[in-house]
């Protein structure tokens, strides 16, 4: 019994790291979901001038499942399905910050608003913030994430040394 108990807590910690260490991970792939869709809005625009339902929902099936359903939720408003707010976009996304959501909704409530040229210019804008911030996310999932995963493996080994 005493070392089921061991092997319980050892996992328990070792799941808390986990944890710890995918949130990090999805926000580090999430911004560069983001701003390779970001890229491709700015270049299709230009070029193809599709419209801005079709564009997100022919993005890359592989990277589109790393934007955490934002974009389900902005085709959703483009259907005039429910609104362009934090609730109804980042149902999925509860890795970000409050400030990093409400960035990347006023990213999406740029879009569509202006002409070809202006709107290109927004999106370069945003893409070198989104690069920023990715950036940034990969510098705390180097530094957090992995700590948090060997921190929860030695809080595991700790513990089971204790009650053995």
């Amino acid at each position: 019994m005493k070392y089921v108990l061991i092997v319980v807590i050892f996992c328990i910690c070792v799941f808390v790291g986990y944890i710890t260490y995918s949130k990090y991970n999805k926000r580090k792939k999430f911004y560069a979901s983001l701003i390779m869709l970001a890229e491709k809005l700015s270049v299709e625009i230009n070029f193809s001038r599709e419209r801005l339902k079709i564009l997100i929902e022919n993005f890359d099936a592989g990277t589109k499942k790393n934007l955490l359903g934002i974009d389900e939720g902005f085709v959703s408003y483009l259907d005039k399905k429910n609104e362009l707010t934090i609730n109804d976009i980042f149902q999925k996304a509860n890795c970000l910050k409050q400030d990093e959501k409400e960035f990347i909704l006023l990213f999406l409530k740029t879009l569509g608003r202006s002409d070809v040229e202006n709107q290109t210019k927004e999106i370069t804008s945003f893409i070198q913030r989104f690069n920023e911030k990715k950036e940034e996310t990969e510098k705390e999932h180097k530094k957090y994430g992995s700590l948090s995963l060997k921190l929860s493996i030695v809080a595991g080994l700790f513990f089971t040394i204790l009650l053995i």
